[in-house]
Order: C-alpha cells, then structure tokens, then sequence
C-alpha cells in the first residue's frame, strides 16, 4: 500500500473500441494503479456494449473500477485525461470512436459542476454500459447506493450490454488472468 493517505473512494467508467480494446482497458488500470495516490481497489467484468450516440463504429467493451485515492476530484479528473492522452485518445466525434474513454462517475459523496466536472457523472443515470459494471464492485455503504441500484435495475436490458469476460487482474501485477 502506499505510504500516503489514499483514503477518498471514487468510480470510474471505462471504454474501448479501438484497436486492442481489452489492452487498452488493462494499460489503463494499469496506469492509474502505478499512481502514487491511486490504488485500484476492485474492478468489474468486462461488457461488450453498442454504441450510444454517435453509433456509426464498433462495439465497446466497458467496465468500471473502484479506486482509493488522495487526489481531489479535479486531480483525479487530470489524471484520467492524462492517461486517455498516453494512450492515444483523440476527441474527434462527440461519442465517437476512441482507444480508450475514462469517466469520474462518483468521488466520496460530492456533488459539484465546474464546467470541466460534474459529480456524480450526469448520464450515469441513462446508461446501462455504465450501471452494469458499477453494480458489480460498488459498496453498499457507499452514499447513493439505492439510487444506482434503483438506475441499474431500471437500465437492465437496453444497448446490449452483453458480459465479454471476467477478469481477475491483481493491481501491481501488471496483467490480467483467465
């Protein structure tokens, strides 16, 4: 563990649809757990996903992950964005296709809108991509429990949220296993 605090819990989403979509969505963890004030804590199974949006490109595959850390939200929000920019992120299309897409969907109980961040994530809520794999790793103790799992049950079924994998990757091993 490291040795600051990383004691603030926070979710996030990620997708991929381009190229290696499962490498992408591994390097990223991978990055974020190499953080000194990041630790992955959990993650979710992978979902192959339609695209919602923008829908003239390839399925998605999505999870969510659960992470401890001592950042702020908007440091945490620059630390995702640096990773999706390490990984070759372009924002071309609005929804459109990209290598790999990390959301700040929660952090602790706040609730802000900066402009450059809103928390929860706005559109959680409309997306089941999103609520299937957040179901699997977030806590019950968690503040807006009930609320996410009211979304999810209610997103269940819609853009086919199909699950790709499971996964059982160790943070700090630097790989995923069958």
């Amino acid at each position: 563990m490291n040795a600051v605090a990383v004691n603030n819990t926070a979710y996030i989403g990620l997708g991929s649809n381009l190229g290696d979509r499962e490498q992408y969505l591994q390097k990223a963890l991978q990055r974020l757990d190499e953080h000194r004030l990041i630790q992955i804590v959990r993650f979710s199974s992978i979902y192959e996903t339609e695209p919602v949006g923008y829908e003239e490109q390839g399925a998605f595959l999505n999870m969510a992950a659960m992470l401890r850390t001592g950042l702020e939200p908007r440091l945490l929000l620059e630390e995702l964005l640096r990773v999706e920019s390490s990984l070759g992120r372009v924002r071309q299309i609005r929804y459109g296709p990209r290598t790999i897409d990390l959301d700040l969907l929660m952090f602790e109980d706040a609730v802000m809108d900066t402009g450059s961040l809103t928390l929860p994530h706005p559109r959680m809520h409309e997306r089941a991509f999103v609520l299937v794999p957040l179901m699997e790793i977030v806590e019950e103790e968690f503040p807006g429990f009930s609320l996410i799992t009211e979304w999810a049950v209610s997103a269940q079924g819609k853009e086919g949220v199909k699950l790709w994998k499971q996964t059982n990757w160790q943070p700090g091993s630097g790989h995923f296993a069958n």
